[in-house]
């Protein structure tokens, strides 16, 4: 199976601009191709993690990944999928990214020898004489076209800058940039880049008179058409500091029966045909199914010792209700208590669980709470500090958070 397949069976790629031309460079050429991250952030999230999975996919099969960070787009911020404008970073801000995403990507694609590059847009778009631009670049592209594009489209409505109606200018010249310097010949990108990928592919052609390529993957959608990767605590990211190896796994472990399949066959490298055995599954079947995706995924973001960790605290609170030094934890202090005690309720707000009193007590009528496995009827119970002292008390909400509480 060539890589195209491979990545079609696995229900990753969504559009092409030549759909045999594509095939034939992927599965019997060796080619230059990038992806564009934007350091909006200290951490790749979940949202950039199929575009990885790409990358990894792609080089195995012999290709040579750019990845391009976009220290110069970055000033200026994608508006695509966006109803505001994003707010702008400093310099030393997207640099520090710029450096966070380089070592978390480096988990999932070989740098070595040759075999995959990093680049940054701000080594060409920082020093840009902005007349030059306009008359080499601009020239080539039309606003009633750039406004009917998706990714233009929904700003309108809001408001959109001449600021951000240079991004598809800048991105578009980035692909012409990589493809005279490097020879990259296709830019890859999820299905919410197709307008901004499609002005690269005809900025080559018009100035340089060259065939290029473009792409899109499908984003990782929840059958009812929601992003993942969003939880009441906010982003899930890759990033250990920000999302915990446990809580990362847990968001796996807990995705919809809907769903486990196409994350398995998008976020794993298991074999298609051991996925295909495990579609077979239903009702509760698909446990085992969840726990598998989970530790495959945290195998692959944060090693297979963390992995192993997350699978058996998962296990020892899942399982038999047993104590286990890798739960999640938190720390409340004698300041906390009175005279001895703290209500249940105090204990979720403090803890982090739930937001308000009023949501913990709402949580306690409605029997979502638990100690020790022991459901929480009282919305004035108490815990003693004998309990918080010894091996401390473990608290539930709902069937799928939990915490080990403390005495410092």
């Amino acid at each position: 199976m060539g890589v195209f397949e491979e990545l079609q069976g696995r229900g990753m790629i969504a559009q092409m601009t030549n759909e045999q031309q594509v095939r034939e460079l992927l599965n019997h050429g060796k080619i230059k191709f990038y992806i564009g991250f934007d350091p909006t952030a200290d951490s790749l999230h979940i949202g950039h993690f199929v575009q990885i999975m790409v990358m990894a996919h792609m080089q195995r099969a012999g290709h040579i990944p750019i990845a391009l960070f976009g220290g110069g787009t970055g000033m200026i911020g994608d508006p695509s999928g966006k109803t505001d404008m994003r707010q702008m970073l400093s310099k030393e801000t997207i640099a520090h990214n710029i450096a966070c995403f380089q070592k978390q990507m480096s988990r999932l694609v070989d740098f070595s020898d040759g075999k995959a590059m990093m680049v940054n847009n701000a080594d060409w778009l920082g020093n840009l004489n902005y007349i030059d631009f306009l008359r080499e670049i601009g020239v080539h592209f039309s606003v009633n076209r750039m406004l009917a594009a998706e990714c233009y489209k929904q700003r309108l409505e809001r408001g959109l800058s001449f600021f951000e109606l240079n991004y598809m200018l800048m991105q578009s010249y980035d692909f012409l940039v990589l493809h005279r310097k490097y020879g990259c010949v296709m830019e890859l990108g999820g299905d919410d880049q197709w307008s901004n990928i499609i002005g690269g592919v005809e900025l080559v052609r018009k100035v340089d008179q060259k065939e290029v390529y473009g792409m899109t993957f499908a984003l990782l959608l929840t059958s009812d058409g929601r992003k993942m990767g969003k939880t009441e605590k906010g982003a899930v990211w890759l990033d250990p500091e920000k999302t915990s190896p446990y809580d990362f796994f847990q968001y796996w472990r807990n995705v919809d029966d809907a769903d486990v399949i196409k994350c398995m066959k998008m976020l794993t490298f298991l074999p298609l045909e051991e996925i295909a055995e495990y579609e077979k599954l239903q009702g509760s079947a698909l446990n085992a199914v969840k726990e598998k995706l989970a530790y495959e995924v945290t195998k692959l973001i944060h090693g297979q010792q963390e992995a192993d960790k997350a699978l058996t605290a998962a296990k020892a609170l899942f399982g038999a209700g047993r104590q286990d030094a890798n739960m999640p934890t938190a720390q409340i202090t004698h300041n906390d208590l009175t005279d001895g005690v703290i209500t249940v309720i105090d204990l979720l707000v403090k803890t982090g669980l739930v937001p308000s009193k009023g949501e913990a007590r709402r949580l306690i009528q409605q029997g979502g709470v638990s100690v020790n496995d022991r459901k929480i009827v009282d919305i004035a119970e108490t815990v003693d500090t004998s309990a918080l002292e010894a091996d401390g008390v473990i608290i539930k909400k709902g069937k799928k958070q939990f915490l080990k509480v403390k005495l410092q």
